[in-house]
Order: C-alpha cells, then structure tokens, then sequence
C-alpha cells in the first residue's frame, strides 16, 4: 500500500479537519525529511536494514538504516540494497563510538544519503563538520537541554528527544519529562523529533502541539510483516505488557554502561556477569575504558542478534520498548502509519 494521502485524503469525512491540523504541525518535520508523514523508524541493529526501512519509507514515513556494529563494506551494501527498494528518501544512524566511524561517513557520502544521524554519545566535531561538508543533514539526539543546546551551537540540522521508554540503549530521563524540558527553549530554533514510549496517535498528537515537529517509533515496527525478525521475536512482543521490557542493572560504577531496554529473560541476567568479566579485565589492565565499552557493545549486538535473526528469546537479548504491550497484531507497515496518522487527525480533531 503506497502512503500517498494518508494526510491530504483521510477516510474519513469527518476527520478531514484533523487530518488538514496534523500535517500542518507536521509540515517543518516533513519538509525536513522530504517525506509525507513526519514518523521516523527508530533504529534497532538487525531490524532496521533494508525490508523495514525501505517498507516505512515507501509509506510515506521516514525509514533509517541502523549501522550498528556493521563494517564499511556491509553499510555499503545495506544502503545500495534499500536504494533496490525505494526511490524516496531514508536516513542512516551511526553510532558515535564506532571505531570505523569515518569510513561509515564515508560510505554514507559516496551514496548520496541525505540524513545521517548520530547515537550513542555527544557527536565528535570532526564527524559533525564532515557530515555537513557531505550536504547530508545531521541529526543527533539530545537527553538533556543543556546537550540540545550545544548541539544546536555545533550546527546540528535536528535534534531527537529519546526518553527512558524506548527499547535497546536508554537514559534515565524519560520522554514527557524530557520533551517539557526541552520542546519549549529549542523547538521555535531546531527541529524536534521525539521518540521513546509512542505507540498511539495521540501521544503523536501531543508532542506535535507541544512543538515537536515529528516523532519516532522502533517497537511499534517490529510487529510488521516487512520486518525479517524471527517469528519468535515477534511472538515475544506480541504476548509482553509494557512491565515486562525492563532496563538492565549496572554492576560496577566504575564501568559506565548505558543501561538497555529489553523484555526480561535469562539474557538479561546474563548481562551481569558479563559486565563483572569486562570490570575485571578494566581492573587489571589489560583493556581501556574504550574497549571495555566497545567490548558491552559486541556483547549486545551477538545477544540482539541470536534472538532477532535465530529466534532465541531465552538467551537472546529481546530489546523492546514500553510500548511493546501497544502491539497487538502483525500487520503491514503502511497499516501502522496510516493507523497513527487517523488516531493523531482524530485526537486534533476533537480538540476543536
């Protein structure tokens, strides 16, 4: 199902007004993205490669690639492969810590990607300055206004708010704390996108009145028939409430990890001692505090991994928003937008 006119035609007529109301506070996030609605498909390592973005791009949404872990070469490959499968625009997540990351950039130049987005950290200003010299537009995420800030004076074209909701890496904020924050010093300057806990259209519609000027989902995709997660993985989400996708515990404060979202399992009990096992070897010497946490990284994208490709949601890591008990059903993609967009036009609507 093609996105033209999820906004401009709705189905219904009395949702007309609503509809019209939507895609004018949608109006800075879509021009941005150069997409007809205004939702970002969050990035999830495994998840978010060519099927799911190209499909939430041919929606009218905005797909991203998640880089993750991946080297120049598959990068290469996963974006010429989602070119294959949409003509319209599509974004890349980089992470900030990636030892390759240059090269990423690189990579994301030579194919002409016109959003890149940085996460995982304060961008570095040399990625910053060659990301812009590329004509990409940047995007990076801010979890504190003084960050958003700073971001803004380091030239970023958008930022996103990501609250403790979300599923995979999270802070200790969460996002209508964070978007009150934030929305009201920024928003009038920068492009706000905010993500983190959305699986409804009204919660759309909220943040869009409150100055965002577009949101973005990861869980509420995962449930969709484009998605290539194992049937397993799926069945996982569909059978969670939104109590069973836990953060993880950090061990030892000497080991900064940044906590992960994800339905409670054997996986996330594991977690601990494989945090004890990178403390010790931090002790002793034998790594840097950069390769311990690159070693956290590796750890977490085999564990994603083995339960989104293999189906092992026992010793896999299951990485699942809150709003994981919001999916009910597999459906298409273009389904789920259309479904947030009417619920977004029909909570403006009503609002008068």
């Amino acid at each position: 199902m093609s996105g033209e006119g999820l906004i401009a035609e709705p189905r219904a007529v009395h949702q007309s007004v609503g509809h019209a109301r939507l895609k004018e506070l949608m109006h800075r996030g879509t021009e941005f993205l150069g997409c007809e609605v205004a939702i970002m498909g969050g990035a999830m390592s495994w998840i978010s490669e060519r099927h799911l973005v190209s499909a939430i791009s041919n929606a009218g949404g905005f797909g991203v690639i998640a880089c993750g872990a991946m080297t120049p070469e598959l990068l290469d490959t996963e974006i010429a492969e989602t070119k294959v499968r949409t003509q319209r625009p599509f974004g890349v997540n980089l992470i900030t810590m990636h030892p390759q990351l240059s090269d990423l950039v690189d990579v994301c130049t030579r194919h002409g990607v016109g959003h890149v987005v940085l996460a995982g950290g304060l961008p570095p200003g040399w990625a910053i300055e060659k990301i812009k010299a590329s004509g990409a537009k940047l995007m990076a995420f801010a979890p504190a206004l003084a960050l958003a800030k700073k971001l803004m004076r380091s030239s970023a074209d958008a930022i996103v708010i990501e609250g403790m909701e979300a599923g995979g890496h999270i802070g200790p904020v969460s996002t209508t704390v964070l978007a009150q924050e934030i929305l009201p010093h920024v928003s009038h300057d920068i492009p706000v996108f905010i993500a983190g806990g959305i699986g409804r259209g009204e919660a759309v519609a909220a943040y869009l009145e409150m100055g965002a000027v577009g949101v973005q989902l990861g869980t509420r995709f995962v449930c969709s028939t484009e998605c290539i997660a194992h049937a397993n993985f799926k069945k996982a989400f569909l059978r969670a409430s939104a109590r069973d996708a836990i953060p993880s515990v950090q061990i030892d404060p000497r080991l900064p990890v940044i906590p992960v979202r994800a339905l409670k399992n054997r996986e996330m009990e594991k977690f601990s001692a494989k945090q004890r096992e990178v403390a010790d070897l931090l002790d002793s010497g034998q790594i840097e505090m950069a390769e311990a946490q690159l070693q956290i990284e590796h750890y977490w994208a085999g564990a994603l991994r083995r339960a989104v490709i293999e189906g092992d949601v026992e010793t896999g890591s299951v990485m699942a928003g809150q709003s994981v008990g919001m999916v009910t059903r597999e459906e298409p993609v273009a389904e789920i937008i259309r479904e947030l967009v009417d619920e977004a036009a029909a909570a403006l609507e009503s609002r008068g």
